[in-house]
């Protein structure tokens, strides 16, 4: 079994697929081209991929792109934007119905359908929105360079039983105006969950480390100690109780994966139907005939994770205008919140 977990460890707790790296030079360097510099201090890179990063201008110095043969001086702030999905170079473009939303020379806005995962990896070489994003863009320019396509411009993605919108670039340049506005924090993303529980706070904020499970490596979970994984926040405001589970919106500040899920299960609210942390099992109600079956019923309408990427925002990478997407509910998470619904207003309380 092969899920989206299957991740380099340097992507292990992060859900925005560019690491950056900062280094302040010493007072005492030697002049020094920066990409044997950058060889010495960046784990598995090659000289080859950092030239190449170079000229696609992810290294900056001192906020101001570089060439190759740039030598790094005395109190040089060097900034490293390095890609972390795996390396591919057997993706094969395949027809796929797209829910573009916007498109422009710059950027593709993407809304997800649940059960596509984002891009290849282990066991998913096939079949994801990449292999599709690749056969559009060959429709559209038959000698894009093959090269480029099997990551072209993902810098964040969402969970494969996620729904919901993702913001691709289509140039260098876009890639890294957009990967600096995840790690600014600066771009908007409101999700939509449906989880277990009455959630007796009106809103909230969760502050805990995301990182992976010491002991199953396929899970996440929450750090609130700070003592693994990643920094992570959550904030959290409630749309509407049905009882035994609660309306959520979850607005990101980081990204990690499985972020919202570990968050909310943390705080004793996981996810309705997720099958990865428990929720596809009764967690609130007593368990009689009666509603074991209406929950049944329920699990089949949005069989997976009740949680979509609903809002993105975003300042366009060149124009610098403010970008702004909404998305309806897709069919099943919609209507398993109008069985709950009903099945509230029926005063259905045991």
């Amino acid at each position: 079994m092969t899920n989206d977990t299957d991740l380099p460890e340097s992507a292990e707790a992060s859900d925005e697929l560019y690491e950056r790296f900062t280094y302040t030079i010493d007072k005492g360097q030697e002049p020094l081209r920066i990409d044997k510099f950058l060889m010495a201090r960046i784990e598995g890179a090659t000289r080859n991929k950092l030239q190449r990063g170079i000229n696609n201008g992810m290294v900056l110095v001192n906020g101001k792109e570089v060439k190759q043969n740039y030598k790094i001086k005395p109190l040089d702030l060097v900034v490293v934007y390095s890609d972390t999905t795996p390396e591919s170079t057997d993706v094969v473009p395949e027809p796929m119905d797209l829910n573009i939303l916007f498109e422009d020379d710059d950027i593709m806005i993407i809304n997800k359908p649940a059960g596509i995962v984002v891009h290849p990896g282990s066991g998913n070489y096939t079949g994801t929105l990449l292999n599709g994003v690749s056969y559009y863009l060959k429709q559209q320019n038959p000698d894009i360079d093959e090269s480029v396509l099997p990551r072209f411009g993902l810098v964040h993605r969402i969970d494969k039983n996620t729904s919901g919108l993702l913001v691709l670039a289509k140039t260098d340049v876009a890639m890294r105006q957009l990967a600096k506005q995840f790690f600014d924090h600066t771009v908007k993303r409101h999700y939509r969950a449906l989880v277990w529980g009455n959630v007796e706070q009106d809103e909230g904020t969760i502050v805990a480390h995301v990182g992976r499970n010491l002991r199953y490596r396929k899970l996440f979970e929450a750090y609130p100690e700070g003592d693994h994984g990643k920094d992570a926040t959550t904030h959290y405001r409630v749309l509407e109780r049905f009882n035994y589970v609660t309306l959520v919106e979850c607005v990101l500040e980081t990204g990690r994966t499985h972020q919202i899920r570990v968050h909310m299960k943390h705080i004793g609210h996981t996810l309705f139907n997720d099958d990865t942390y428990g929720g596809d099992r009764i967690l609130k109600g007593t368990i009689y005939t009666k509603y074991k079956q209406f929950v049944e019923n329920c699990f089949a309408l949005c069989p997976r994770q009740a949680l979509h990427a609903k809002t993105l925002g975003f300042t366009h990478p060149r124009t610098g205008e403010e970008m702004f997407f909404d998305t309806e509910l897709p069919n099943d998470l919609a209507a398993v919140i109008e069985k709950w619904r009903r099945y509230t207003k029926a005063g259905n309380t045991e």
